[in-house]
C-alpha cells in the first residue's frame, strides 16, 4: 500500500527512489545492494529473505532458496508462501508434493508450522 504509493509518487515527480524500509536513497552499486540485503536478512526482515531466496533460486541454488522462502513464510510473507508452492509444485529443491503445493497456494497453514503441512 504505502510503499507502492510512495514509489509511484517518486516516479511521477522524478525524485530519486528510496528504500521503503530506511528511506535512504536506493543504492546504485550491486555490491552495496547485496550488503544492504544481507543486513536486512540478519534483522529477520521477511521481505529481504524472500528476495534473497529468489536470487538463490535464479542461480539454481534451490536448497538455499527453499530455506529462505520457509523463513520468510514463517514470518508471514505471503509472497514467500507462493514461491514455496511453486517449488513444491515443480519439485525444485524439494520433493515434488502437489498436496503441499495446493495448501500453500490456498494459504492453509498455521504460523510456525509451515514445515508440518
Amino acid at each position: 500500500g504505502c510503499d507502492y504509493a510512495n514509489q509511484i509518487s517518486e516516479l511521477k515527480r522524478s525524485l530519486p527512489q528510496k528504500c521503503p524500509f530506511c528511506r535512504h536513497p536506493t543504492p546504485s552499486e550491486e555490491e552495496f545492494k547485496s550488503r544492504n540485503l544481507l543486513k536486512r536478512v540478519e534483522a529477520n526482515d521477511p521481505t529481504a529473505m524472500r528476495q534473497l531466496g529468489g536470487i538463490r533460486r535464479n542461480e539454481g541454488d534451490y536448497d538455499v532458496a527453499v530455506e529462505y522462502f520457509k523463513k520468510a513464510a514463517e514470518l508471514g510473507n505471503a509472497d514467500a508462501h507462493y514461491d514455496l508452492s511453486r517449488l513444491y509444485g515443480k519439485g525444485e529443491g524439494v520433493v515434488k508434493d502437489k498436496k503441499r503445493n495446493r495448501l500453500l497456494l490456498l494459504g492453509i497453514h498455521l504460523r510456525g508450522t509451515i514445515l508440518d503441512v
